[in-house]
C-alpha cells in the first residue's frame, strides 16, 4: 500500500505514526519504507496482511486512513499490489 502525505513540511514520523495506529483483529501492518516521488515529497510504502474474508481493504482506507484526525497527515493512500490466498 502507497500513503502520501501532503506535502514535503509533513512530519513524517507522526505520519507514520498515524498509518500504524490502525489497529484491528486480523490486520497485520509489516515492513515499511520511505519512497522520494520528488520536490522533497516522500510516500510510505507499507506491506500488510489481512483476512479478507472479515475486512475489506477499502474499508480500513475509508474508515480510518482517510478521516479525522489522520487526514491531516495523510493525502491519498492507494493499494499497490493485491495477492489473494
Amino acid at each position: 500500500m502507497e500513503v502520501k502525505p501532503w506535502d514535503d513540511e509533513t512530519d513524517m514520523k507522526k505520519f507514520e505514526a498515524c498509518v500504524r495506529a490502525v489497529e484491528m483483529q486480523d490486520l497485520l501492518l509489516g515492513a515499511s519504507k520511505l519512497v522520494p516521488v520528488g520536490y522533497g515529497i516522500k510516500k510510505l510504502t507499507i506491506m500488510l496482511t489481512i483476512v479478507d474474508d472479515l475486512m475489506s481493504p477499502d474499508n480500513i482506507i475509508e474508515d480510518y486512513l482517510t478521516c479525522d484526525p489522520n487526514n491531516e497527515y495523510i493525502q491519498s493512500v492507494y493499494i499497490v499490489a493485491f495477492n489473494k490466498i
